[in-house]
């Protein structure tokens, strides 16, 4: 018999700063703003008790329909500690700290969140007013490292990974999205010889290029703890011995623990395949680190670094209507920089790609004369793919 589900909740821990010691030490503006910060966050308050100390401090308890919220004041160093615990899905103790700190005009010095009695679903942002949710039925690892938050996890789709509570492969699907992402590129490059990936901290695109023919592999990134959680908890990608040869440089892939915007820039070998495999660009995020890898000075030192005939290829985005601002900012920078820009969608509809070489000859016709020759045989990509998925979205067709 299945007995009823675990308790699953949220818990944020925060400390508040800057606030003025009046307000921290005024119990009954605290009851209101708190009460309603939680309502707000769509908590259900059932009772407020507060209680002031001598010869200063507060401190507030709310009892929650979903759990409970506290705060402790210390008037004298212009500070406040919250918890916020709620259960199930219909409050956001995140948002609900972040109204209160701004209710009582500080600032939030310092929070982190922690899962309490299960894990709760992974509340993935798609776009503005939009969020998926993903079910998480067995998290393996949970890591944050000074770059992002990492999460992987079972899911409908199988082992997943999670940066910054964005999907970035699962299980069931990676072979797709790294496929579409490495062959059409292998295909068109003039030779296979040496690539650079930058990014892809999985590990399957420097798999992809020793099996369609590449004799070195440099694999750049910056996020250490990241590519070795992916080596550890994931089934597809490196394994823990390949990543630790790759570590020490033995063998054909070199992975280095990197910034990737400095390693294209200035002198350095040449490749015939770089890859740019990263999470979205983060438009609303100005000072975003990831950003620097989309722009256009990147994609400059990314082509400077290329070999006679090679190719840059990058994930670009989304191509749905609703959501494709970040994909036609690729494909206006690519043509500012490379002579000739493809296009090529992947079968699992939200990724698309962009690859940029110099000007040639027929890119498509290029790829599918090489298909034949090439020593790995792809299970997702065809010829039948390579002219269908490299037809661009309208809107950029006549951008």
């Amino acid at each position: 018999m299945t007995g009823p589900p675990a308790p699953v909740g949220l818990h944020v821990l925060a400390d508040l700063d800057r606030i003025d010691p009046a307000v921290l030490d005024d119990a009954d503006g605290l009851r209101t703003a708190l009460a309603d910060a939680l309502t707000a966050a769509g908590a259900t308050v059932r009772q407020v008790v507060a209680e002031a100390f001598e010869p200063h401090g507060v401190t507030v308890v709310a009892l929650l329909s979903e759990s409970h919220a506290s705060v402790h004041t210390w008037p004298e160093h212009g500070r406040a500690l919250v918890d916020v615990f709620t259960c199930g899905d219909a409050a956001d103790p995140e948002r609900a700290v972040a109204l209160l700190a701004t209710a009582l005009g500080g600032t939030v010095r310092e929070s982190r969140t922690e899962a309490r009695g299960g894990t709760p679903p992974v509340r993935e942002p798609i776009a503005p007013g939009l969020t998926r949710v993903w079910d998480v039925e067995r998290p393996v690892h949970r890591e944050t490292t000074p770059y992002q938050r990492i999460l992987i996890a079972g899911t409908a789709h199988g082992v997943t990974l999670f940066c910054d509570d964005e999907r970035q492969s699962a299980e069931s699907t990676q072979l797709v999205y790294h496929e579409a992402l490495f062959v059409p590129a292998a295909l068109l490059a003039r030779s296979r010889a040496r690539v650079l990936v930058i990014g892809s901290s999985e590990g399957v695109v420097s798999e992809l290029a020793l099996a369609c023919g590449a004799g070195h592999v440099d694999h750049v990134d910056l996020d250490a703890a990241a590519v070795r959680a992916c080596a550890t908890h994931l089934p597809y990608g490196y394994d823990e011995k390949a990543l630790a040869a790759a570590e020490a440089h033995d063998g054909p892939v070199h992975v280095h623990y990197a910034d990737g915007l400095q390693w294209v820039r200035g002198e350095g070998p040449r490749y015939d395949v770089i890859v740019v495999d990263l999470p979205d660009e983060r438009p609303d995020e100005p000072d975003n680190q990831l950003n620097r890898l989309y722009g256009r000075d990147f994609l400059a030192d990314c082509r400077d670094r290329l070999a006679p005939g090679g190719v840059v290829v990058s994930q670009a985005g989304n191509p749905a209507l609703w959501r494709d601002a970040t994909l036609r900012a690729a494909w206006a920078r690519f043509h500012e920089v490379f002579g000739d820009v493809v296009y090529v969608g992947s079968d699992e509809h939200e990724w698309s790609f962009l690859l940029g070489r110099a000007a040639g000859d027929d890119a498509v016709e290029r790829m599918r004369a090489a298909l034949p020759g090439l020593p790995y045989r792809p299970l997702s990509v065809d010829d039948e793919f390579l002219r269908s998925r490299t037809v661009p979205p309208r809107r950029l067709r006549t951008r």
